[in-house]
């Protein structure tokens, strides 16, 4: 199911929902202009020692058996191969479990302090997909949810609920030298934080039915109470394996953004979903 967009018209622009999306993007073209340039070549030998001597294993783009292209200049008696400049600066930002739980910066090291990349990972993807997958959810939930809090709660809200994802997938894999990058985390707060605002709300939903795809007005708090449910499926069944999606991240993000939207809301906006369980009553 691929949500369009939901019937509640925001009561003013949102600013932050808006700011978050434009710097997810404008960092997503830099990426790729980084993917332009001319690749960083060596045998990355310093490196992977440096990974070694810290007793962690090195990410994969220090391993030769991932190299796209080698090549062994005259008078070398090692072969060198390239690292895009935007694969680098993306291990350069992205959260590493292993690096923060560690507090060492490994290679490729940072003018940051480590503890920021929990931050800065927010607003890296890996695939043109995976940014605007996130973005299109961020653009349909995020306006009313920024609606409900303001936008400097709102903000404070998305950073918190992307930060207790990572730790939640950080939990799955402590000494993991995968990066962590996305928005994912973050914006699975949004959507706990919209089913617990807006339950009732429409939202506009292309569904596959056999071979077509019918436009069908779920209700949000189907839509996204089994999206949650992919969720904790996929996360089950993804023990053991490395990479991929982040599944748990996208679990502890809506774990975090149910508890967070009580106390992140205006007290005039109601938790429309809690009240409604406590009466016992669902209403259209």
């Amino acid at each position: 199911m691929i949500p369009i967009r939901d019937m509640i018209r925001s009561r003013r622009f949102p600013v932050m929902t808006v700011s978050l999306i434009v710097i997810n993007l404008l960092v997503f073209l830099y990426q790729g202009y980084l993917g332009t340039r001319e690749p960083l070549w060596d045998n990355w030998s310093d490196e992977r020692y440096a990974w070694i001597q810290a007793g962690r294993e090195a990410p994969p783009i220090f391993d030769p058996y991932y190299a796209y292209t080698t090549r062994r200049l005259p008078g070398q008696s090692v072969s060198t191969y390239a690292i895009a400049q935007d694969d680098w600066f993306l291990m350069q930002y992205a959260l590493i479990p292993a690096e923060l739980l560690g507090g060492t910066d490994l290679p490729p090291t940072i003018p940051i302090p480590i503890w920021l990349t929990l931050l800065s990972a927010m607003f890296l993807h890996g695939s043109i997909l995976h940014v605007l997958g996130n973005m299109l959810y961020l653009w349909i939930f995020g306006d009313n949810v920024e609606d409900a809090m303001g936008p400097v709660r709102f903000l404070i809200f998305y950073l918190l609920c992307g930060a207790v994802a990572s730790f939640a997938q950080i939990a799955i894999a402590p000494g993991s030298s995968i990066p962590l990058v996305g928005a994912s985390g973050a914006i699975a707060g949004v959507l706990a934080a919209y089913f617990m605002l807006y339950p009732y709300a429409k939202v506009l939903t292309i569904i596959p039915i056999f071979f077509f795809l019918r436009l069908v007005a779920v209700p949000a708090v189907f839509l996204l109470g089994f999206w949650f449910v992919l969720q904790v499926i996929s996360g089950a069944g993804s023990f053991g394996s490395s990479g991929g999606v982040a599944w748990f991240a996208h679990i502890g993000g809506f774990v975090a953004g149910l508890l967070l939207v009580g106390p992140f809301r205006r007290r005039d906006v109601p938790l429309t979903l809690w009240r409604s369980l406590r009466s016992r009553r669902f209403h259209r």
